[in-house]
């Protein structure tokens, strides 16, 4: 793993190679995934049944493509019990965590007759998006589906890739029943973002789309974000470690190829203030690479976007931290607490040596779900917040408006909208009924 000494120059260079994995820079597959788009748009199921054949191979029709009860029930016999026990305990974990998020409506009502206040309703439908193929993310199904049952969204659809056999992964059906998930529907793909999007005969139109996925499936939501809200345009993983002469290389190193394994356009940075530490880091991550299952795909990570920086002080290392505004942060310094008062972006801060990210991803409550490509600095994780909307509630008496009135006449004719200037006027004038 390269080994860098952190400058102006070297910062630049490398957030402008990080840039490069926004889905914001595939403009190559936007011309495909839009016509996937058109054409679920203009034939709904049928567009559907054709793209599930030829992506994953799977014979899916009306009768088929919503997931069984019975389909569940096999998918419970073939889980481990003692993954479905580590489920449950996660999920409650998970719950616990964004039942703190929960916002109530408030009224403030005043003597003079003025009334305000805020309406906090939930979603009513909202759409999961959950990755298939090769990939098995039953956490991804928890991370995203509590938040929205804490929020009381009202119903609740999945969609998932199927196999060729028409099958769904049974870890997928279970955390999704355990989560409370209403339906599930096997269809994936940009085909699977538009049927939620639009709606077909047989997938319903949602309000918002969650969810990781591939580049096609990032795109898509892209596309369809105005006809449906959407979380985020979710770019590879990346993890930033910031540590001092006190971390452990071993330790430091794991937690970089925790992430590095996700795919080649993964990122994994080192931030250190000790050129001892970046060279014991270095080290480790070669004997670990060796031993790892997913050997070549770590290698491509690293080579594309790994770094080791070394900084000259803890103050340049944090406001080079801040600028990479990365997914995930893990803090291994003398005082991380202390440190952490200073972080300004990150989507998660990990905070000590046995604050591993991986326990973030699977259990301790806090959501996965977070900005990535440098979004960290005006995004925050999922939570409850994106599953509810807030109407404002007024209420003026005659006589609190009567108070202000003139005020607001004057502010309408300053902007030249007569319109809004009459609609205040007119409650006042002499042969008003209501005077």
């Amino acid at each position: 793993m390269r080994i860098l000494t952190l400058t102006k120059e070297t910062q630049q260079n490398i957030l402008e190679n990080l840039l490069k994995r926004s889905p914001n820079s595939y403009g190559e597959y936007e011309g495909r995934v839009n016509a996937i788009i058109e054409e679920v748009r203009a034939n709904r199921d049928a567009a559907v049944f054709s793209y599930t054949k030829k992506f994953d191979g799977a014979d899916i029709d009306a009768g088929n493509i919503l997931v069984t009860e019975e389909e569940i029930r096999e998918a419970y016999e073939k889980v481990d019990p003692k993954l479905l026990s580590v489920i449950r305990k996660a999920l409650v974990n998970i719950r616990d965590y964004h039942s703190r998020q929960r916002q109530n409506s408030w009224f403030d009502s005043q003597e003079s007759g003025i009334i305000l206040g805020q309406k906090v309703t939930p979603l009513a439908r909202v759409g999961v998006y959950v990755p298939g193929g090769k990939a098995v993310y039953p956490s991804s199904v928890l991370m995203n589906v509590i938040p929205a049952k804490v929020a009381g969204v009202e119903q609740i659809i999945m969609t998932t890739p199927p196999g060729a056999d028409g099958k769904v992964y049974p870890s997928t059906l279970v955390a999704a029943k355990e989560a409370g998930v209403d339906a599930i529907y096997k269809v994936g793909g940009a085909q699977a973002i538009a049927a939620m999007a639009f709606g077909t005969e047989s997938i319903p139109k949602v309000d918002k789309i969650v969810g990781p996925g591939n580049i096609y499936v990032a795109l898509a939501k892209k596309a369809v974000f105005g006809y449906v809200s959407i979380d985020s345009i979710a770019g590879p993983s990346e993890i930033l470690v910031l540590a001092d002469e006190t971390a452990n290389p071993r330790y430091v190193a794991a937690d970089l190829l925790s992430q590095a394994e996700h795919d080649e356009m993964a990122s994994a940075i080192l931030i250190t203030t000790s050129r001892t530490l970046a060279g014991q880091v270095a080290a480790e991550i070669d004997r670990f690479v060796e031993k790892l299952s997913r050997k070549e795909i770590i290698t491509k990570s690293l080579e594309n976007y790994g770094y080791i920086l070394v900084a000259d002080s803890l103050d340049d290392a944090i406001a080079t931290v801040n600028e990479i505004a990365s997914e995930h942060l893990e803090l291994v310094t003398k005082n991380p607490f202390e440190v952490m008062t200073k972080i300004r972006n990150a989507g998660a801060i990990f905070i000590g040596e046995y604050s591993s990210e991986p326990l973030g991803d699977y259990f301790a409550g806090p959501n996965h779900v977070l900005p990535t490509n440098g979004t960290a600095k005006f995004f925050s994780a999922l939570g409850v917040d994106d599953f509810i909307k807030k109407s404002s509630i007024i209420s003026y008496s005659r006589e609190a408006l009567e108070n202000v009135y003139k005020d607001i006449i004057q502010f309408a004719e300053c902007e030249k909208l007569t319109a809004h200037a009459n609609s205040i006027r007119v409650r006042f004038e002499e042969n008003s009924e209501q005077k």
